[in-house]
């Protein structure tokens, strides 16, 4: 056992025997004085502990010492009334303390009795049942904050689990404060009802066993009587007072000495206000002009003492910023933060402030979360932090959206207006300002506020400017998504599934492929919108191939071949005939033989002509799919598949490309054309 828990048990045996086992005077001043030094610390603790969860065991050491401190008093109790001597520090507290007067003794323990009672008690009591309420009442908002900052990177999961413990660690703290705020207050009463047996039983022992008359006797155990009630009362006011610190505490850093005085003394206005008011107070009435003069001096001197003291701190802050200002530019420039690039990058104009900024009801930041977290569910990867930041170089209207510090899209909003797109079937026209939806390029109209409700009523799809640059952000993060999969992003994707599938990550990485490689593989398919959530899966077709080849696209072939069921389910409505176009074959055995192998992997040479015919023809099969208000989306053969999507991907940026293998048995397909040359 360690030291510690040894002198916990004992303190709390030794409290138990003092119930029982009669204990001599000098023994009972021992533990009276340890009682006393015991409280000090407790409270001296409270005053100037940071945080209050360093005192999380503040109610239980309230519990501890509220027994250890009724088992002394019951000893002693035992002693004043067999022997009539219960030590020295009892003593000396009924005659010193209490003046060696019963009438002034008496007096000063009800009026210690009724401060602990009336006074902090019930307030520390009632602190600790409004806190412990309004600490539960915050617990769901602190957790959405918590899933917040996890969402949109700023911490970790370790970090995020530490503050939620955090949480709960308060709730328990101060719903167990609110409960442990009764032991003190039942402590005041026992002290009471105590005395009063005390006195009543020594009178009647005094008279009884000792032959002494009534006022005798009471004037001789009602003093000692008071002395053991103010040894056992003054270090059970210091644990109340110790209990009112804690839960009073507005800060959860709060250090007690600085920050009272910081508060009372820091303004000289104050000081010189009160120095004039006591020095008025002498003057003008009977009071000690010496007394009140003097205090009044103290606080004039006091506060031009600390308006000198202010004064220096100001032009010293002055200085310093100027030095800092100065070292800066004489500072050779730190070429290093300049090589730092944002992944993703909202930069927008001065009018578009309003909807980033919270103060004025802008709900874009929240949007940039819900964004992060929605490419998370649909593409199983966590897209890095999302800056955000005004340019006045921008028109006020206008946004523009960077990759990797590169403009990679922009847009342009009306602010208070709304944008409306007509789905395709109304047929009434509204007035407004034409323009295009950023996202899909679809024509468009701004109206006002007045002309919304109209326009919904007809069909119309009205969108505020904050959605449309959400939207717009989204889609752009999508198709850009396999450019920001760095090494370190799979790693973590991997160590987020390395516990429960140990097996499968030791064997794959690294002795089959490397994280390079497997970053490849998932690039490939994120490039084309297909989710990556399910890693184990991927892992383990990688793990079953990556033995014969290395070829990536093979492997990423391969790979979408086991997604075939999250492949139907994105792109084929279940239940429904897809409309599709297929390859002619003849064309899958001319780009087969225009494939050329190397040691760095395998690439498509195929001729300018064909591959001329081949645009026009895919152009006019997939305008057939647009006209019946279908997906583009070509079927073909599981060898041609990579070769053909990667001819058409810099001609048609929608356009899907599947293959055979990659569809499930339950999905219902109709050949709309082919693709032929």
């Amino acid at each position: 056992m360690k030291r510690n828990d040894i002198a916990v048990g004992l303190y709390i045996i030794a409290a138990i025997l003092f119930l029982i086992i009669p204990m001599p005077p000098v023994l009972l001043d021992l533990f009276l004085a340890l009682n006393i030094a015991v409280s000090l610390v407790i409270l001296f603790n409270a005053m100037f502990t940071k945080e209050v969860l360093n005192m999380s065991s503040f109610p239980t050491i309230i519990l501890l010492t509220t027994v250890f401190r009724i088992a002394l008093n019951i000893s002693s109790t035992r002693l004043i009334l067999s022997t009539g001597d219960p030590g020295s520090v009892v003593r000396v507290f009924g005659e010193f303390v209490g003046g060696n007067n019963l009438v002034i003794g008496a007096i000063i323990f009800i009026v210690l009795i009724m401060i602990q009672f009336i006074v902090i008690n019930k307030g520390s009591e009632r602190i600790a049942e409004v806190t412990a309420r309004f600490t539960l009442d915050a617990m769901p908002g602190k957790q959405m904050a918590i899933d917040a900052d996890l969402n949109t990177g700023a911490i970790t999961d370790a970090q995020a689990a530490e503050r939620r413990q955090r949480i709960q660690d308060e709730a328990s703290f101060f719903g167990s404060m609110d409960g442990a705020t009764k032991y003190v207050k039942g402590d005041a009463v026992a002290g009471l009802i105590i005395t009063v047996v005390n006195i009543t039983g020594g009178v009647v022992t005094g008279m009884m066993n000792r032959g002494m008359t009534a006022m005798d006797a009471l004037q001789e155990y009602a003093i000692l009587t008071i002395g053991d009630g103010l040894v056992t009362q003054i270090p059970s006011l210091m644990i109340s007072l110790a209990t009112g610190v804690l839960v009073t505490k507005v800060s959860k850093e709060a250090d007690f000495g600085n920050m009272l005085v910081k508060q009372l003394f820091s303004i000289p206005k104050v000081l010189y206000i009160v120095g004039a008011s006591l020095i008025g107070l002498g003057i003008v009435t009977p009071l000690n002009i010496f007394l009140f003069t003097g205090y009044g001096l103290a606080f004039v001197m006091a506060g031009r003492s600390m308006a000198q003291k202010l004064e220096v701190e100001s032009i010293e802050k002055e200085v310093s910023s100027e030095e800092a200002e100065a070292d800066e530019i004489r500072r050779p420039e730190n070429v290093a933060s300049l090589l730092q690039v944002d992944p993703i990058e909202l930069e927008f104009g001065y009018g578009i402030i309003p909807l980033a900024d919270v103060n004025q009801g802008g709900d874009l930041l929240d949007r940039v979360v819900l964004i992060r977290r929605q490419v998370a569910l649909e593409l199983g990867t966590v897209v890095p932090m999302i800056r955000l930041r005004d340019n006045i170089q921008l028109n006020p209207n206008q946004y523009i959206i960077k990759i990797k510090g590169v403009k990679v899209s922009e847009g342009e909003i009306l602010f208070d207006h709304y944008m409306a797109m007509n789905p395709g079937y109304v047929e009434e026209e509204i007035t407004g300002i034409p323009t295009v939806e950023p996202s899909f390029n679809l024509p468009a109209i701004w109206i006002t506020e007045s002309q919304r409700e109209r326009a919904e009523s007809l069909g119309y799809t009205v969108v505020d400017p904050p959605s449309i640059i959400a939207t717009h952000l989204t889609e752009v993060i999508k198709s850009h998504i396999h450019e920001l999969l760095t090494r370190q992003d799979v790693q973590n994707l991997i160590n987020n599934i390395q516990e429960s599938n140990q097996t499968l990550i030791s064997e794959l990485v690294p002795k089959l492929l490397s994280i390079g490689e497997i970053q490849k593989v998932l690039q490939n398919l994120l490039r084309e919108q297909i989710s990556i959530r399910d890693l184990v899966t991927i892992l383990e077709t990688l793990a079953d191939y990556a033995p014969t080849t290395r070829d990536i696209d093979l492997l990423t072939e391969y790979v979408r071949q086991s997604l075939k069921r999250a492949i139907s389910r994105k792109f084929f409505a279940e239940g429904e005939t897809t409309s599709v176009v297929t390859l002619d074959p003849k064309v899958e055995q001319e780009i087969m033989d225009s494939v050329k192998q190397t040691e760095q992997g395998s690439y498509l040479a195929l001729d300018p002509e064909i591959t001329r015919e081949l645009i026009e023809s895919v152009q006019t099969e997939i305008q057939k799919l647009e006209d019946l208000g279908k997906n583009p989306i070509i079927v073909t053969s599981p060898i041609v598949r990579m070769y053909f999507k990667r001819l058409m991907q810099d001609y048609f940026k929608d356009l899907i490309v599947i293959s055979y293998n990659e569809i499930d048995s339950n999905v219902e397909l109709q050949s709309v054309g082919m693709v032929t040359i």
